[in-house]
């Protein structure tokens, strides 16, 4: 399994990625291929394909934690990423997850970025879908790298909040339960994001709080995790999407699917939506359900 590369600038002062190259070239090639699969269904065969009941795979990941409280036992987080509202995934299409997820009862929902592939109006047309999802701590998002085109993220929060999904941008969320503390952090996008912000983000996250970090790209990964950071969520890479020897080398890098850095676990979605082509080859669409297990200090 790949090492999650490092980055040397100060976490205090922000977690930094570089833009991948050639941006303008690879919209532009994606944009030529959306549309001639979208004049040959390719909206239909994805969601057929990869996102009816029993085609799209729940994963379940355990992550132990030294002396966790009761209160904390147990709790689960349900996972959506990299939905990408567009051309092969617009509104209805997102049911049989949004079903799946209602049958497990988490105690939360995050989605961990790309909500759209070019346009923010796309955010809206999954989003009486994903303001079904109902959990008692509610359903959290934060964004990715596709979200920021147009720089109208803005109106993709305000739009959420309406419908009761909050996102968090540098910022975090305290849950009291029992007494136990879950911290849950939201960064926003390492590559696009005018402002990336985790000493501020982490302000409120008090000593002894299980802290949860979502992180739409996981190459910050290694800046993010240490001491008093239990998980970090996050999604980008598709699991490379099409997972064939040549083509798994034009998306972003893929660390794997958990990778330990020391007391932090790091857990990447494969997504469910795609980019450029209709098509997932050994990496199968997929919602990511996470449990907080107490055990005993080393």
């Amino acid at each position: 399994m790949a090492s999650v590369p490092d980055h040397s600038e100060p976490v205090g002062q922000g977690v930094r990625v570089p833009a991948r190259r050639h941006g303008r070239v690879r919209r532009g090639l994606s944009w030529v291929a959306e549309h001639s699969f979208v004049a040959m269904g390719g909206r239909w065969l994805y969601c057929k394909q990869h996102l009816a009941p029993g085609r799209f795979v729940e994963r379940f990941e355990t992550v132990r934690v030294p002396g966790l409280d009761p209160g904390l036992e147990g709790l689960t987080i349900a996972q959506l990423s990299d939905l990408h509202a567009g051309a092969f995934l617009g509104a209805g299409d997102l049911s049989a997850v949004v079903e799946a997820v209602a049958r497990r009862c988490p105690d939360m929902v995050v989605i961990t970025g790309d909500m759209i592939a070019h346009q923010w109006k796309e955010s809206l047309t999954v989003l009486d879908d994903l303001a079904r999802l109902e959990s008692p701590l509610g359903t959290f998002a934060v964004f990715g790298n596709h979200d920021y085109r147009g720089r109208n993220e803005g109106r993709i929060a305000e739009a959420y909040a309406e419908r009761g999904i909050r996102f968090l941008r540098n910022e975090c969320e305290r849950f009291e339960l029992g007494d136990g503390v879950l911290a849950l952090v939201g960064l926003e996008d390492l590559e696009e994001a005018k402002e990336v912000d985790l000493g501020r983000a982490r302000g409120p996250v008090q000593p002894g709080d299980v802290e949860i970090v979502l992180c739409h790209n996981p190459r910050g990964a290694s800046a993010i995790a240490g001491a008093g950071c239990t998980a970090i969520l996050s999604g980008h890479t598709h699991g490379t999407q099409v997972d064939l020897p040549l083509l798994r080398r034009l998306g972003p890098q893929h660390p794997g699917l958990r990778l330990d850095l020391g007391p932090t676990t790091l857990i990447v979605s494969r997504g469910l939506g795609v980019v450029a082509v209709p098509l997932r080859v050994g990496v199968p669409a997929e919602v990511v359900y996470l449990q907080l297990k107490g055990c005993s200090a080393l």
